[in-house]
């Protein structure tokens, strides 16, 4: 059981990170602003993805969260990783940046694997 707390709260805390801090400390650079310029969406865009990854996040770490609304964050972040590789694809042809979100949603994936194991314990 020890085991499967520490992969759980390890891979959920790097999804806090990539997915929550992260774009909450750079999301207004003009780096981030032309990336999501690069790949064809409108500026607001940007700013409604920093929100809704904000919150998944902290509905992901906050470990009294109710399973419900961690089982849609978990799908929102799959959702997400998903659609960034598609644009990326589409935009850039098959490069580091398609793959990236596919490997954040491994860790992801482990992160939800998981979290069923230990859920009960939570």
């Amino acid at each position: 059981m020890k085991k499967n707390k520490i992969i759980y709260w390890i891979t959920t805390t790097l999804i806090f990170l990539f997915e929550g801090v992260m774009p909450a400390l750079t999301s207004q650079t003009e780096l981030a602003k032309e990336g999501i310029r690069h790949l064809g969406y409108p500026d607001y865009f940007g700013v409604m993805l920093v929100v809704f990854k904000v919150l998944g996040s902290i509905a992901l770490i906050i470990p009294k969260t109710p399973k419900r609304i961690k089982e849609w964050a978990y799908a929102g972040f799959g959702f997400d990783f998903i659609a960034a590789s598609v644009s990326h694809f589409a935009v850039d042809g098959f490069g580091f940046n398609g793959f990236f979100p596919l490997i954040v949603m491994a860790i992801l994936a482990v992160s939800y694997i998981y979290y069923h194991k230990i859920s009960d314990t939570l």
